[in-house]
């Protein structure tokens, strides 16, 4: 598949993995543009977050190359990618349940000086600094979420869909350039799915933050993405503007049964 993204910040050529012989991603090549905002669409099986996996460092890479902001990454460790600034939430959120919300936020917090023995000896000041810096923004991220009244909260106690901004805002906390959602409204109220998809805009507008998000939900896909793109066995078939996809004979008849796509509301 040829892709003509002008500036893209996630370019990924032929990648593959295999489990046990079966090719769960099969030569995907894909690219996305820095600052947009990508869904990621397909039939269940479709290898879509084996694709992430692999992109993230959580899967092995059999073939193929990932680029991230000019960097090769290609079968990197997850911890090095995402110091990079590529970050990913997961299908089933991963909230430590038995420590406080903040305490999951500040876990995650890149340049941590107070993670050395020598350093917090030698320069308990700094390890002060970084630490009131630290927690000040995950209170702000927090209030931004609506959750810093659960901040004292053991994470196993949230709702699903306090679970799931929990685990978006503690992602920012990594200071991400491109951040992968993977089905960021499954489990997810209606009214609480609305608000984070607003969040995610807000984002890209405020921080700049290039978003790559799997969905099924096709209204949401058409109304708040940029381009999408479609996997099929293992591989990209299809990418395009949301209003291109929506009426394309291939994503029509072979993902949904022959039924047309939500178009994006006017």
């Amino acid at each position: 598949m040829t892709d003509t993204a002008p500036d893209p910040l996630l370019a990924v050529d032929g990648l593959a993995c295999s489990f046990s012989g079966l090719r769960a991603v099969d030569g995907a090549t894909l690219e996305v543009e820095r600052g947009s905002i990508t869904a990621l669409i397909g039939p269940n099986g479709a290898g879509k977050t084996t694709f992430f996996n692999v992109v993230t460092g959580f899967c092995p890479c059999h073939g193929g190359s990932v680029r991230f902001d000019g960097a090769d990454v290609t079968g990197a460790p997850s911890h090095r990618i995402a110091r990079r600034g590529l970050v990913r939430t997961f299908q089933l959120t991963k909230a430590l349940n038995a420590m406080p919300v903040i305490d999951n936020m500040l876990l995650a917090a890149p340049r941590q000086p107070g993670e050395r023995l020598v350093t917090t000896v030698l320069r308990p000041r700094r390890v002060r600094a970084r630490e009131r810096e630290v927690r000040a923004a995950a209170m702000e991220l927090l209030d931004t979420f609506r959750l810093r009244r659960l901040a004292d909260e053991y994470a196993g106690t949230l709702s699903g869909g306090q679970r799931k901004l929990l685990e978006l805002a503690r992602a920012l906390m990594a200071e991400p350039q491109l951040l992968l959602l993977d089905e960021p409204l499954a489990g997810v109220n209606p009214t609480l799915g609305v608000e984070l998809l607003d969040h995610m805009q807000r984002l890209r507008a405020d921080r700049g933050i290039t978003f790559l998000f799997i969905e099924h939900d096709m209204e949401a896909v058409m109304n708040h993405s940029d381009r999408v793109i479609v996997m099929a066995e293992g591989r990209a078939i299809l990418s395009g503007a949301p209003s291109e996809v929506a009426v394309d004979d291939r994503v029509i008849d072979a993902y949904l049964g022959g039924k047309r796509i939500v178009g994006p509301t006017p």
